[in-house]
């Protein structure tokens, strides 16, 4: 199927896409184009204009900024996954964007879309939750930095405004008592997560002093599993202890879970244990907890 007729326009800069959004009320943004152009040719997307951002330069690359690490919106999930700052401080950032559809998705997709675009079965925005990333967007109001954890608010849903651009993420930078993963139950066609989960724990004295997971795929949008969390904090993270706080999961999924042809919203329940588990053992391993 071929998209709506619509017009298309470069933006040359940063200014230059704040303009041309001002004066296309309802153009949508294209970055790498893998999640826009997709829903424009089912026509479940039909802008009256659309304003490539693709080519501006000041919105890609990734660089230390204080204790954390700046990514580019533009910045590919290729470059992502092979970058070493984010390897070396955001392990389960790298791991996610490695493991995202395949290589021609992972060269052309970008952060910003995909953080934009907001898929509940998308890797990066379960990673960003757990890792407390911020996300920095423009608009006619000027600059304003949203916290992952508030910004994803239902299926393709965010606090986002429609004349505000995406220009980074930041994640904080994982101190040496801390570890983080992620692991995913993909579909095999589209390689979308059935089931994404993204963990954060931090060691102090030999047990866990701080955990964040994340929940992705099972829910309409990335979310917060708060009594897996509280059931780890306080505690070792031995194979027991993790296969307990991992079989609360079913508390914080209450009766959101999403179901369809591929899996059951039941399905998907009993088996997200399993993947709670692994996620928060690989983070309790980098952590020195496991």
């Amino acid at each position: 199927m071929y998209s709506a007729n619509f017009d298309y326009h470069r933006a040359k800069s940063l200014s230059d896409a704040q303009r041309l959004l001002a004066s296309n009320p309802g153009a949508k943004l294209l970055a790498g184009g893998h999640s826009l152009i997709p829903l424009m040719k089912l026509r479940l997307a039909s802008p009256s204009a659309v304003v490539d951002i693709g080519r501006i330069p000041e919105l890609r690359g990734i660089s230390k900024s204080g204790d954390g690490i700046r990514i580019g919106s533009l910045t590919t999930h290729a470059e992502i996954a092979a970058s070493a700052d984010v390897q070396k401080s955001a392990a389960a950032l790298a791991e996610a964007a490695g493991l995202v559809g395949d290589p021609a998705v992972r060269s052309r997709g970008t952060i910003g879309g995909n953080v934009a675009h907001a898929d509940p079965a998308s890797d990066l925005p379960t990673v960003l939750v757990a890792l407390d990333a911020k996300i920095v967007a423009i608009g006619p109001k000027g600059e304003r930095t949203i916290s992952a954890d508030g910004f994803f608010t239902g299926i393709m849903s965010t606090t986002l405004a429609d004349d505000e651009v995406i220009t980074a993420i930041v994640v904080p930078a994982l101190a040496k008592e801390q570890g983080s993963a992620y692991v995913k139950f993909s579909h095999p066609a589209s390689r979308y997560a059935v089931i994404g989960v993204a963990a954060s724990v931090t060691s102090s004295g030999g047990t866990c002093s701080a955990a964040r997971v994340a929940l992705g795929g099972l829910v309409p949008h990335a979310t917060r599993a708060n009594a897996v969390e509280k059931a780890l904090v306080g505690g070792g993270l031995d194979t027991t202890a993790i296969g307990t706080a991992a079989a609360k999961v079913g508390t914080d999924l209450g009766n959101e879970v999403t179901g369809d042809i591929f899996a059951s919203a039941e399905y998907r329940t009993a088996v997200a244990p399993v993947y709670v588990k692994r996620a928060i053992a690989a983070a309790a391993a980098r952590a020195g907890l496991a």
